[in-house]
């Protein structure tokens, strides 16, 4: 089998209504659903995004930028894709919107191999359970006033998600009062996790958290500058709550410096931007060396599958916020997201969907 061709489509889809956290106000999300197409008539696929319009066909560039790296290639030889494309991104950098082109073509090669052996991705990487724990975070969001969050949050906690993320603001006078109705809420017995998005310094986010630690907090995310691993490894050394950052990392050489300053408890890879499948993987190897925990940022659908192959995962991140694209839906019981074994990914884009939300209609 080789590879012919590969396509993208750009999609544009728009909120019902905007959402905030303490860095941005997102209003829709440009996405590029990507295709690698074969020889023998099968076809993966794979998808990334970014909240900022400007953006979208700079990503859309990118992978065609890559084209030459997997035409004329055998899927099986994934990692030959890599090593080819880490060479041809040298002269622009191995992170940014370089890597977002890997990852971009990297899952599709995956959903294609899972595909042609007639099995999930999960089960290719040597799957370890059928259901993955998972949290809501599609909510509770800054632009929400109290009484909002506190419906939302109860409502979450009444379907069955065992843990919840909040945003904060980074002001004790904001946060505080949120934290304590979102307890109340959901009981003492749903996980919380905050996120404060990157916005703050190392001697105010400790301070801030003394505050909050009384209340049961499972993680605190992000709480200073992302590039910022020392004074993140200080707020994770002065806290007994532990810190959750990764999101906006990139490659398994980039988690190697957070693990050797200390920079996370818990490592968030993202999939657009650690690499796609193969450095997802190669970054839980690398974690669990470490006796780190790792949690997923973002497109659940797809993230569900390295979650359910790595033995030191704990939660995945649940938004529905891609849902609309997808023929199929995920499905929860008892706070866990059930692996589909349906073959690739175990989710496919709806073509009808694709036509709907496509930016150029």
């Amino acid at each position: 089998m080789i590879v012919t061709n590969l396509r993208t489509v750009p999609l544009v889809l728009p909120l019902e209504r905007p959402i905030g956290n303490a860095t941005a106000r997102i209003e829709r999300f440009s996405m590029i659903a990507v295709f690698v197409d074969t020889d023998e008539g099968l076809t993966g696929e794979n998808l990334i995004f970014t909240i900022r319009p400007e953006q979208h066909k700079l990503l859309d560039t990118m992978v065609h930028v890559l084209k030459d790296a997997v035409v004329g290639t055998d899927p099986d030889h994934v990692s030959a894709f890599w090593q080819d494309a880490w060479r041809r991104i040298n002269f622009i950098g191995f992170s940014g919107v370089s890597i977002m082109g890997i990852s971009a073509i990297d899952g599709a090669l995956w959903d294609l191999r899972a595909k042609a052996a007639n099995r999930s991705i999960a089960a290719l990487l040597g799957q370890c359970r059928t259901s993955v724990p998972a949290y809501a975070s599609g909510g509770l969001w800054l632009s929400q006033d109290i009484d909002e969050i506190v419906q939302q949050a109860g409502t979450y906690a009444s379907v069955g998600f065992g843990a919840v993320k909040l945003r904060l603001a980074g002001r004790a006078d904001i946060d505080l009062p949120r934290i304590a109705a979102v307890r109340d809420a959901i009981g003492p017995d749903v996980g919380l996790m905050v996120d404060v998005n990157q916005a703050m310094d190392a001697t105010s986010a400790i301070a801030l958290a003394r505050q909050f630690e009384h209340y049961g907090i499972a993680w605190f995310e992000e709480p200073v500058p992302a590039h910022d691993l020392d004074n993140s490894a200080r707020v994770a050394a002065a806290l007994d709550i532990p810190v959750a950052s990764g999101e906006n990392e990139y490659t398994m050489h980039g988690f190697r410096r957070m693990l050797e300053t200390g920079a996370a408890d818990i490592l968030m890879p993202d999939l657009q931007r650690v690499g796609g499948v193969s450095e997802f993987a190669r970054v839980g190897a690398l974690a669990a060396a470490y006796n780190a925990p790792v949690s997923s940022h973002l497109f659940p659908e797809m993230s569900l599958q390295l979650m359910a192959s790595l033995p030191n995962a704990t939660l995945l991140e649940h938004l529905d916020w891609f849902s609309p694209l997808y023929a199929e839906k995920m499905e929860m019981t008892g706070g866990s997201i059930t692996v589909p074994d349906r073959p690739g990914w175990g989710f496919s884009f709806d073509p009808d969907a694709l036509r709907h939300f496509a930016a150029d209609k």
